[in-house]
């Protein structure tokens, strides 16, 4: 099963709350409990969340946790990554990975355009439409056959 682990969930929530108040400063405890989580979870996903560039944290009589940038310019391809590295579906599929099988397989440059549209798709929803409640709007087909590699190029 291809699936997000519970920590990126829970990081896309606390960004979410972060987010439909960016003018305020968060605390950590404050977050945990607006969105029903453990204290220590929130921390230490917060912590994650700064260490990647998406948070910033403040001290101080105005401290807290504030967005690093606008929620329209953080995509869930940054909050993915912020917890679980680069998003992609093989090994071969990223940029650092290492597969002894790739030049054999036969599949590894289709599993790379597969990964190119989940990650593009990831890219074009902003930390701004998880925040929001309206349901988003996915496009029907997916942009898989415009998909080159950069070998193709």
């Amino acid at each position: 099963m291809l699936k997000l682990s519970r920590l990126t969930d829970y990081a896309a929530v606390v960004m979410a709350q972060i987010a439909r108040h960016p003018q305020q400063p968060h605390a950590a405890g404050e977050l945990a409990e607006a969105v029903q989580l453990p204290h220590p979870t929130v921390s230490k996903t917060l912590k994650m969340l700064v260490r990647a560039g998406l948070l910033v944290s403040r001290r101080g009589a105005q401290g807290g946790y504030y967005l690093a940038r606008p929620a329209s310019e953080i995509t869930a391809s940054d909050i993915i990554a912020a917890i679980e590295g680069p998003v992609a579906v093989t090994e071969c599929s990223h940029a650092d990975g290492e597969c002894d099988l790739a030049s054999t397989c036969g599949v590894a440059d289709n599993w790379q355009r597969v990964s190119l549209a989940i990650r593009e798709l990831l890219d074009s929803i902003t930390l701004a439409h998880l925040a929001d409640s309206a349901p988003l709007k996915l496009p029907i087909r997916l942009p898989i056959q415009s998909i080159s590699l950069a070998a193709e190029a």
